[in-house]
């Protein structure tokens, strides 16, 4: 294992001292050193991956330097397309280290939705004809010293390189603790929608907790999760497949739970929303101002007003709030749809938060099963 700042340090020493990306669970202990000792000045974090490449080769073109750029394995989508059209060699040659966890790498229990992107990770890489090293957990200072000064040296040459971190290799570095700035729980603003609704709504559920406690506050009413499609991957997807379903199923309300992180990540679904207009369709964003699924990381919701971009999209209704009797009042009162409902919710979620049971596939069937009746 290796210290978060023994790592960034060697990455300084081989001339990286600037960081871009999105935030990944096995990251975390290394993404709370950068936030919590890295200048912001040297430390954007992205939207998504496919702009973290992009502000990467804006850094390079602007300092000659060599930006890291972190992310998930599952960001490696997002990424592709600038990787190849704008970073790869035969184009612009633009030298980065990617630094991705390896999610679902074969022989590591993980989520369904990982079990694909970890068995094809290395593999995507080399069809991408970027060079990799990968992190081990038993590797010391010394090695992964070794390991980055030659990448780095690879990546002078003008190309996109990678480190892929397996599980473990980072000892722990906590979070900096930042103080809720609302009060409502998530889990408590999920139960006050659900208390609010008829019965025959069909919902669509952002992945990460917000998922696990739709799941969770189903079991404790003593509901199916029949009604509720849990989003497990393609984070910043779940408005427009919620808006695929609206536009099918007319005669229902469609509901799509999405988080703050999730909802910037694919900003432009909310322009489509607005353009198609969808009357029976109501997206409620969860807005805690951080990507806490994968470690609290702040995200760029803390300098934006999402109700206004909402409005400026086209949404016919938009309200926000950050009460339960909030809740009830805009859901009550808000009757045009596109409607748009920001819920403002603390940090945090139980510790015993579980995890669906139901395999994907199960989920789907369930699902769909719901929409035909």
């Amino acid at each position: 294992m290796v210290h978060p700042e023994q790592f960034v340090e060697s990455l300084r020493r081989n001339g990286i001292t600037f960081f871009t990306g999105v935030p990944d669970s096995l990251l975390k202990d290394f993404l709370a050193y950068i936030e919590a000792e890295i200048p912001r000045e040297n430390h954007i974090t992205a939207a998504n991956e496919g702009g973290a490449i992009g502000i990467a080769t804006g850094y390079h073109l602007a300092t000659s330097g060599v930006a890291a750029v972190y992310m998930q394995n599952s960001g490696l989508g997002n990424a592709t397309n600038p990787l190849i059209s704008l970073a790869d060699p035969d184009v612009y040659s633009i030298p980065m280290m990617l630094i991705i966890g390896w999610r679902g790498e074969p022989g590591i229990s993980d989520e369904p939705q990982h079990k694909k992107q970890g068995r094809i990770t290395t593999a995507l890489l080399s069809a991408l004809e970027i060079p990799y090293a990968i992190m081990a957990p038993e590797m010391d200072a010394s090695a992964v010293d070794s390991e980055i000064a030659h990448m780095t040296w690879i990546a002078r040459q003008g190309r996109p390189v990678a480190l892929v971190v397996r599980k473990g290799v980072f000892e722990a570095h906590k979070m900096p603790v930042r103080p809720s700035v609302y009060n409502l729980g998530r889990e408590e603003a999920i139960v006050a929608v659900l208390d609010s609704m008829k019965g025959d709504e069909i919902f669509v559920s952002t992945t990460g907790k917000i998922s696990r406690e739709l799941y969770e506050a189903r079991k404790k009413r003593g509901e199916g999760n029949e009604k509720d499609f849990l989003t497990v991957g393609s984070m910043g997807h779940a408005s427009q497949i919620a808006l695929g379903i609206a536009e099918q199923k007319k005669d229902r309300r469609v509901f799509c739970f999405d988080g703050d992180g999730a909802a910037i990540m694919h900003m432009g679904g909310l322009a489509t929303v607005g353009w198609v207009k969808p009357k029976n369709f109501t997206h409620i964003v969860l807005n805690n101002l951080a990507h806490e699924s994968v470690g609290g990381q702040p995200s760029a919701a803390c300098a934006i007003d999402l109700p206004a971009i909402a409005r400026g999209c086209g949404y016919q209704s938009v309200s926000s709030v950050s009460t339960k009797e909030g809740i009830e009042r805009a859901l009550s009162e808000m009757k045009d749809g596109p409607i748009f409902l920001e819920i403002k919710v603390g940090l945090g979620s139980r510790g015993d938060l579980g995890r669906p049971k139901e395999s994907p596939i199960e989920n789907k069937k369930g699902f769909m099963d719901f929409l035909s009746a």
